[in-house]
């Protein structure tokens, strides 16, 4: 099984489960536990959620598909920005503490970057991780001049979770490259896209046709062609689904493979702007 290694030393899945929207609808809670449930007996144990999913109900959702089996998986979750600091942290992770129904967060992340400065957030973090609510930090949506700013505290940020895709491609000029460096995996959300815009690729279809795969899990496994580098987070709640993503771990790209989904999808030449969703 692919695995990613945290600065701390933890390994975790490399391919995990993603949770947004999920909880939006009372209807679907139950699918949608299920469906983390199957994807944590098919070894993606790593759900990553956030308070800002559905008003903490994707928080809900988690915690019904981890009752049991709390041992079993690694929770993240994500801090909004004008939470980050000070008491507002302290309340806001507690919150989820108590939707999640755990006594711990895993790793919990500052979902984007807003007013409050990151050296609050820092100083934030480490309180919550000295009190044992959460045991590891890390950040969302930071470019590296934002990592940077961190100071002594990027020694302890434990990924940087950004989107990432075959057609959004712009953390591999300096990003990826910078957070590596730091033995810091990156965690990719949206690895499918959004839309569907990416699945109806015909480079992308080509190279699932030739692994007898779908689109989807090529554009997952593309994600994890680097060797701890990188931790993807797709979202379903169909239980096929879920099935396809865990066995997107088995495709192994070839360079011929690599190469028509580069043409389609051009590495970056130059410094872009950090996309987020």
């Amino acid at each position: 099984m692919n695995t990613a290694t945290l600065p701390d030393g933890t390994t975790v899945p490399a391919l995990g489960q993603g949770t947004w929207h999920m909880g939006e609808r009372g209807a679907n809670r139950v699918k949608e536990a299920d469906a983390l449930r199957l994807g944590m007996d098919l070894g993606m144990t790593l759900i990553d959620t956030a308070e800002m999913y559905a008003d903490g109900g994707a928080e809900e959702v988690v915690a019904e598909a981890i009752t049991g089996r709390r041992d079993q998986a690694f929770i993240v979750s994500k801090v909004y920005p004008h939470n980050a600091g000070g008491a507002k942290l302290q309340a806001a992770c507690e919150r989820s503490l108590k939707r999640l129904r755990i006594e711990t967060i895993d790793l919990y992340l500052l979902h984007w970057r807003g007013s409050i400065p990151l050296a609050d957030t820092v100083r934030a973090m480490e309180r919550m991780q000295a009190a044992g609510k959460i045991r590891r930090w890390g950040v969302s949506n930071l470019d590296v001049d934002d990592l940077e700013e961190l100071g002594p505290g990027l020694a302890d940020c434990a990924t940087d979770q950004v989107l990432y895709s075959l057609e959004q491609r712009g953390i591999e000029h300096d990003l990826l490259p910078f957070c590596r460096g730091r033995g810091m995996p990156v965690m990719a959300y949206s690895p499918v896209g959004q839309g569907g815009k990416l699945l109806r690729n015909p480079a992308l279809a080509e190279a699932a046709q030739r692994h007898g795969a779908t689109p989807a899990q090529i554009a997952i496994a593309w994600t994890l062609r680097a060797p701890g580098g990188v931790i993807s987070i797709p979202k379903a709640s169909d239980p096929e689904h879920v099935r396809q993503n865990a066995k997107a771990r088995e495709i192994v790209l070839t360079a011929s493979d690599l190469a028509t989904l580069d043409a389609a999808f051009p590495p970056p030449k130059r410094k872009r702007p950090l996309a987020m969703l």
